[in-house]
């Protein structure tokens, strides 16, 4: 009986919590960024994509691109942490299985759509996106065919907050005419090869033989992709473990001999890993540095700091302290980066800047082998941390409390003055209010308040 895959996908799920849970920011191109300007975007609205902004895309560039109205807010990760595991809660009342692929996305295999004509998983679908917005107030998108990949494709055809279902006797048609690069498994190398042997479209590569896909792209990967090219994915939906740690590394056809050389490989492996881990949706302890040497020597070094930070800036500049160069160890084949220590609760900072400030590590001397640290409890660093701004040192976008006015957020401080917009997820758009930034009922206030899931959270599920 034919198979129903599908796709859910949370729209702008970082910028859709926070225009949740401050109204007054619905309908305006938000970053989720950091109020800094610097690291890179973890979310963007809608309404900050029209103008070409995106994740992963450095913050100054996306500011500049938006223009003077975009509204930069500094991650909240408890509150989207909250909001998934309320999303998924959800889904788990319909689907027994579910193949979970980051904080706000997942591929399902629903019993009851077996043998379901297209318009079924349509209703389906839509019954589900409906139950999840109106419980969180959070949009959606599903995709929906045959296979993976065909619901990953469809989910992105349905964006924004839409259903698309491919249905099976349409499938190759829909298919083939979309660029290759939409296959799941083409990256940059497989795309380059790609294209240096002419195949622009999924039919393209469709109509290769067996061998031409061998000699054009290697055995393995080139048949998987061939397979998928011709509508065929039987991949199973299956849970998928929790990832420990999160990694990138990159050899080199040629060996670094200079500190910029290996600097710029520290710093490209770095934000691989860092987009992995604000999709993964979580924060990371500990930074480790991988080095292979030209003799094949593998050094690694860790570092962990007392919180769990998704920052971009801090997890490099942790990074920079424990790399070693070429001076030291000899030419350098292969450097990775990754990030373990893996939390859902991270903690805000007071002076974040001293721990992204970018210090060259001192030199050290010892012996090492292959595959093992030669610092076990990993290098001296220090780092200073508080667990929360104190009153009178407010920060943009931080949440607050006041026993008059309520919850809310601080849109801007200085010269004495904190200026406050009042309000929550239930409360609609807030007024502002300007207080004194020392004024002692203004007080640092938990991000999840904003959700006003209070009942749900105290259930024990939040």
């Amino acid at each position: 009986m034919p198979r129903w895959v599908l796709h859910i996908d949370m729209d702008a799920f970082y910028a859709s919590c926070e225009q949740l849970t401050r109204p007054t920011l619905k309908g305006r191109p938000v970053l989720v960024a950091g109020v800094s300007g610097r690291g890179v975007v973890a979310g963007a609205s809608y309404e900050a994509r029209k103008y070409g902004a995106r994740s992963a895309m450095p913050t100054h560039r996306a500011a500049r691109l938006v223009g003077p109205q975009a509204v930069l807010v500094a991650p909240r990760r408890p509150v989207y942490a909250a909001a998934s595991r309320r999303v998924f809660e959800i889904i788990a009342r319909h689907v027994e299985v579910v193949e979970q692929l980051s904080i706000d996305e997942a591929f399902m295999e629903p019993a009851q759509l077996i043998d379901a004509s297209p318009e079924q998983v349509t209703t389906w679908a839509n019954e589900l996106r409906a139950e999840i917005k109106k419980e969180t107030g959070l949009p959606s998108s599903i995709g929906a065919g045959s296979g993976k990949q065909y619901a990953k494709i469809g989910s992105g055809l349905a964006k924004p907050d839409g259903v698309f279902v491919i249905p099976h006797a349409e499938q190759l048609d829909i298919l083939h005419p979309l660029p290759v690069g939409e296959l799941w498994g083409v990256g940059p190398v497989t795309g380059a090869k790609l294209a240096a042997a002419g195949i622009e479209t999924i039919g393209d590569l469709a109509e290769l033989t067996e061998k031409e896909v061998e000699i054009a792209l290697g055995g393995v990967v080139g048949k998987q992709l061939w397979h998928l090219a011709r509508g065929v994915d039987e991949r199973p939906v299956a849970p998928r473990a929790e990832a420990k740690q999160i990694s990138s590394e990159h050899t080199y056809p040629q060996d670094l001999t200079t500190a910029p050389e290996v600097d710029a490989a520290l710093k490209r492996a770095a934000a691989e890993s860092h987009r992995r881990l604000v999709k993964d949706g979580r924060g990371a302890r500990t930074v480790t540095v991988k080095l292979k040497m030209s003799d094949f020597h593998i050094e690694s070094r860790s570092a962990t700091l007392p919180y769990a930070t998704d920052d971009a800036d801090t997890l490099l500049a942790t990074a920079f302290k424990i790399v070693r160069y070429p001076d030291e160890v000899g030419p350098i084949r292969l450097v990775g980066v990754s990030y373990s220590g893996l939390e859902e609760s991270l903690q805000d900072v007071l002076f974040p800047e001293l721990d992204q400030e970018i210090v060259r590590p001192t030199r050290v001397s010892t012996e090492y082998e292959s595959g093992v640290s030669d610092h076990t409890a990993g290098p001296e660093v220090d780092v200073v941390s508080t667990a929360a701004p104190k009153p009178g040192q407010w920060q943009a976008t931080q949440d607050v409390f006041h026993p008059e006015y309520g919850h809310g957020w601080v849109q801007g401080a200085g010269k004495g003055w904190v200026t406050v917009r009042f309000e929550t997820r239930a409360s609609g758009p807030g007024r502002i209010k300007s207080l004194r930034a020392d004024d002692p009922l203004l007080t640092p206030a938990d991000p999840l308040d904003s959700l006003d899931w209070r009942e749900w959270l105290e259930r024990g599920d939040g």
